[in-house]
């Protein structure tokens, strides 16, 4: 999955369990300059996200550092979180205006925000960067799609940015996607999905050569088609009101391969 944070720090690092897949090894360095923490790449989604906040109170399940919300609330939305990782949570606060970002620490299929806003009075709640992946269960999943009705006001909407699997690359007998292959002076990275169609589970693999050495590491995934989310969403009192391609608000095709999905709490 090319959008996944690489874990480029030091081994030393030693990280709190409860933290899950984002501890305090990944959290120093989420906030690279490059790929997705670049202002070509976060700009867009701020935009969409402001438009459809429609004033707020919104928020981001899964929040993170604040690579999004940071600058959303900037834009004058009120924004709130959810986040299991302490570590990356305790980035947001020593960013400009992070401080005025409430975020509660748990798990986003079960934890309630507890917060000045109540569940039940969000106008938008938001999940990006292919976070949904990171629920391995079917049931999981549609935990996350239940928590969301549940802080979302009547009409409120609900986002889901995540990619398309990239079944259609494999040929018959093959399991492995690579996404990126980044050579350098002395060493590069290499990143490649391996997918299980009979269960929708996957991995996310990536391996960092140093001239001191190197690190793999291996994060899993459980991907769903557009119609399953669908199916999701009705589960949870929701239904499809936008599905586009990309941040650009583009039409979403057979060709697509990622999808930024809005349903709404009926």
């Amino acid at each position: 999955m090319s959008e996944t944070a690489r874990d480029d720090t030091s081994e030393t690092t030693i990280d709190d369990p409860s933290d899950g897949l984002f501890p305090e090894s990944v959290a120093a360095g989420y906030d690279g300059p490059e790929g997705a923490n670049t202002p070509e790449a976060i700009v867009p989604v701020v935009g969409v996200l402001a438009d459809l906040a429609d004033g707020g109170p919104v928020l981001e399940l899964a929040i993170g550092t604040g690579r999004i919300a940071v600058p959303l609330a900037a834009r004058g939305v009120p924004v709130s979180g959810i986040e299991l990782s302490k570590a990356m949570a305790a980035r947001i606060g020593g960013k400009p205006g992070g401080g005025q970002i409430d975020v509660t620490i748990g798990d986003m299929t079960t934890t309630l925000f507890d917060g000045a806003v109540a569940p039940g009075e969000f106008s938008l709640v938001y999940l990006v960067f292919n976070t949904i992946d990171n629920v391995t269960t079917q049931d999981g999943q549609v935990d996350v799609f239940r928590n969301a009705a549940a802080h979302l006001r009547p009409g409120g909407l609900f986002l889901v940015e995540v990619v398309i699997p990239g079944l259609r690359r494999m040929p018959p007998g093959q399991d492995t996607v690579p996404f990126t292959v980044a050579p350098d002076d002395g060493g590069g990275y290499v990143g490649f999905d391996r997918y299980d169609v009979a269960t929708q589970l996957y991995t996310s693999n990536h391996v960092t050569v140093t001239p001191d050495g190197g690190r793999f590491h291996v994060v899993p995934f459980r991907y769903a088609w557009p119609a399953e989310m669908d199916l999701m969403a009705r589960i949870a009192g929701m239904r499809l009101k936008h599905r586009w391609a990309d941040w650009d608000r583009a039409p979403f095709e057979h060709e697509s391969t990622k999808q930024v999905s809005v349903w709404e709490k009926v």
